[in-house]
């Protein structure tokens, strides 16, 4: 009789074993990154009530993170203008790699995968020659380097898979930077923000700017709708006091649309978009401030401001069936729906920017 080990060891020649999944770590529904109480850094996974499942410590402060289609696979970007990408075992913890941009270069806080999983693409600033990349990588052999192409503009930050079709949308924020700079802003009187929708390959299919009075909003972070539909949140870099909204709707093919525009109330996001998502039904989006201390929500067929949920350092943002969910600075996750707000959980950690949604 063959051997347990035997037989696995069979399996495993023929390609037909079990391959790992998101359920052996546990089905996370989201991933943040965070901080704790001594300081250090840290990416974790999350349960839908806010429990912490894992946690994986970073060599510097985490942006967001882009989860594996299938394998139970994180990495965990650093915020600009950091160079690490950290890749992660969502089982065990097992550091699998650290990626590196070449030199030059630094990410930008953001990445996606190729539908299969087989490529993972990050958003990077080639600070030499004051131009957008997005670099590829190869998620089937130990994420090497293999290639990178421009991101249609300067500065990309968040970047997501098309839905409506087969490639990539960039948020192009417009604004040049240098690490010898710090995080000043070298180039605001000739800011071109910008969408640009990218085949695997680089192709540019489309791109969508913004009109020029609106050329100091930086377009940074992106939703996106079943039906191909992004929603877009914006940082004002002109006069605080303008009256400008921070997150629109744009269809490639069509002009965008901008949320609330009319409304004074956008004057309370302090021209600071954080996260923008979906409802779980699609029928509203959400833009949150942490320099306003609110969340926003407006209705995606007349764009009207619906609700306005005040929360102290609230970031972190991802879709819920009943609406949405988000997260804060201070270690708290709300449950968020027209009925208001309910806390979910509070943990002794300092939530980053982002609530990445893997279910």
């Amino acid at each position: 009789m063959a051997s347990r080990r035997g037989f696995l060891a069979g399996l495993l020649a023929t390609g037909l074993a079990p391959q790992a999944s998101w359920a052996n770590a546990g089905s996370p529904a989201f991933l943040s990154a965070g901080k704790d109480a001594s300081g250090a850094f840290l990416l974790a996974g999350l349960t839908e009530d806010g429990g912490i499942l894992f946690s994986h410590p970073l060599p510097g402060r985490g942006h967001a993170a882009a989860a594996h289609p299938t394998r139970p696979e994180a990495v965990a970007l650093a915020r600009r203008p950091g160079r690490f990408a950290d890749v992660i075992d969502c089982r065990t913890g097992t550091a699998i790699a650290r990626l590196e941009p070449p030199a030059g270069h630094h990410f930008y806080g953001h990445g996606t995968f190729s539908p299969d999983g087989a490529r993972l693409f990050t958003t990077e600033n080639d600070y030499e020659n004051a131009r957008g990349i997005i670099g590829v990588w190869d998620a089937a052999d130990g994420y090497k380097r293999i290639g990178a192409f421009a991101s249609g503009g300067i500065g990309p930050h968040d970047m997501l898979l098309r839905r409506d079709a087969p490639g990539l949308v960039i948020a192009n924020g417009g604004i040049e930077t240098h690490p010898g700079s710090g995080r000043a802003k070298l180039n605001l009187p000739d800011m071109r923000p910008n969408l640009s929708y990218l085949g695997f390959d680089g192709t540019l299919q489309d791109q969508m700017e913004l009109p020029r009075r609106l050329h100091l909003n930086s377009i940074r972070h992106l939703a996106m709708r079943i039906d191909g539909t992004v929603g877009f949140a914006m940082q004002w870099q002109g006069d605080p006091g303008e009256q400008i909204p921070t997150a629109g709707l744009h269809l490639p093919g069509s002009p965008a649309r901008l949320l609330a525009e009319d409304d004074p109330r956008v004057l309370n996001m302090n021209g600071y978009g954080g996260s923008i998502a979906f409802s779980g039904d699609g029928t509203q989006i959400g833009v949150t401030s942490p320099r306003g201390g609110v969340l926003q929500v407006m209705d995606t067929v007349g764009g009207a401001l619906l609700n306005e949920h005040r929360m102290h350092d609230v970031c972190g943002l991802a879709a819920s069936p009943g609406g949405f969910t988000t997260s804060t600075g201070t270690g708290r996750l709300y449950a968020i729906s027209d009925a208001g707000q309910h806390p979910l959980h509070r943990s002794e950690l300092a939530w980053d920017n982002h609530l990445i949604r893997l279910r």
